[in-house]
């Protein structure tokens, strides 16, 4: 009965400390310090494949195109109109996603009626990088508001429609989101993405911003 007691006085203890410990303390394990800087390799974990399953990319996507014109190359269908020989020149593009079985599924469709599907194996690991960028803004949990970003690449698994003919292996993919937040990571940090395809006879690249991503900048 003493031990009893003497447990039941200890996890009371332990409860008070817990409850007296100000909100601001608890939440500075997701605070940030000025100057940080950070860039890890890690194997996606369970936290991170849910908050993958959590980020949805906005229908609105850009084909990335320089000032210089550069040849795109595994496109070429893409630019063909069905119904003319006339090369389109500008293209608005809509996209619906979706992060299954590890793998993001992208799936494309043009103003001119093509469409086509990326997919994209989760790779073994992932690049995750944060850094305070000196802007004076502040994070919510407190401190500075940091830069991030999550990288991946790795080798397209599937493509289909105008991607096809230009997915040859190995072709490679390199996908970016980028955002803002504390030293926590969360779904809605990512406001931006961008992916290139890379291979023999692929070289573009796309990008957008996430609908689930937060507006701070």
């Amino acid at each position: 009965m003493k031990n009893l007691k003497l447990w039941f006085a200890t996890v009371a203890t332990f409860v008070f400390c817990l409850l007296s410990v100000p909100n601001s303390v608890l939440a500075c394990a997701c605070c940030s310090e000025p100057g940080t800087y950070r860039i890890s390799a890690p194997k996606p974990d369970s936290y991170k494949l849910d908050l993958f399953g959590q980020m949805k990319f906005a229908a609105k996507t850009e084909l990335y195109q320089t000032a210089g014109e550069d040849n795109i190359k595994g496109l070429d269908k893409l630019f063909q109109n069905p119904t003319s020989q006339a090369p389109e020149t500008e293209l608005v593009f809509n996209l619906s996603e979706m992060f299954a079985s590890k793998s993001w599924k992208l799936n494309f469709k043009s103003s001119n009626g093509h469409t086509g599907t990326l997919t994209l194996p989760l790779p073994l690991t992932m690049v995750s990088f944060a850094a305070d960028i000196h802007d004076g803004k502040e994070g919510g949990a407190g401190g500075p508001l940091l830069y991030k970003e999550w990288r991946f690449k790795g080798n397209v698994g599937n493509a289909t429609g105008v991607f096809q003919a230009g997915i040859v292996n190995p072709t490679t993919y390199f996908l970016v989101f980028q955002g803002r937040g504390n030293n926590c990571d969360n779904a809605e940090d990512f406001t931006n993405w961008r992916v290139e395809i890379n291979g023999k006879k692929a070289d573009y690249a796309f990008y957008g911003e996430m609908a689930s991503g937060s507006q701070n900048r």
